[in-house]
């Protein structure tokens, strides 16, 4: 299928698509006449994919995880060496709330400064 199909079927951009290609997530052939040119899993592709992004990984991490996504999520089939990398990105998103809420009570603490 075309990109501009791939884009309808998914509702995400052919520049976002492109985007995905370029990272590694996705892949096309090409036709005589130069488009790129996807197959069926493409859809289920991107849908895990902005799952993914949804959830907050980095197009590096869905790099890794992606090969091993299996289904449309949310309930993913992983595999198993996979949930540890998935864990560690949940801690460190966990540090990342946890320095936002003290920089923000430090903040909220000056403005009730005089």
């Amino acid at each position: 299928m075309l990109i501009g199909e791939l884009s309808r079927r998914t509702d995400v951009s052919a520049r976002s698509l492109r985007y995905y290609e370029a990272q590694g997530l996705l892949s096309a052939g090409r036709g005589a006449n130069g488009y790129r040119d996807y197959a069926e899993e493409a859809v289920v592709t991107v849908t895990q994919i902005r799952a993914l992004l949804r959830a907050g990984l980095s197009t590096e991490v869905i790099a890794q995880v992606l090969p091993c996504a299996r289904g449309e999520g949310p309930g993913f089939d992983w595999c198993a060496e996979l949930r540890e990398i998935l864990g560690g990105e949940l801690a460190v998103m966990d540090d990342r709330i946890e320095a936002l809420r003290l920089s923000r009570g430090a903040l909220a603490g000056l403005l009730t400064t005089p």
